[in-house]
């Protein structure tokens, strides 16, 4: 399975109803597994990003589907970067021409 860090960001729907933000984490979970993709973590932050998320998805079309399914709900707008573990990046760097 494919890593994935999804950063997020709150829209203005989803900054007015900010107090329903862990009903909605759980909704999204939910969804996730439906999708066939695993929610490894979840943080809410601060700075630049208002929640993080790393997940495993079976291929980038799953997890692309999952972001637009999330952000089409209009609480919040997605990134979505895939992630690569050390035996990963070994095997992408021996591809390396």
């Amino acid at each position: 399975m494919a890593m994935y860090v999804v950063l997020t960001n709150f829209t203005d729907k989803g900054v007015h109803d900010a107090k329903d933000t862990i009903n909605r984490a759980d909704k999204f979970k939910a969804l996730a597994k439906s999708a066939g993709v695993t929610v490894k973590d979840m943080y809410w932050t601060i700075g630049g990003f208002d929640v993080v998320v790393v997940c495993e998805a079976p291929d980038d079309e799953t997890a692309t589907a999952l972001s637009l399914s999330t952000a089409a709900r209009g609480y919040v707008r997605t990134q979505t970067l895939r992630a690569f573990t050390a035996a990963e990046m070994s095997k992408v760097l021996g591809k390396m021409v």
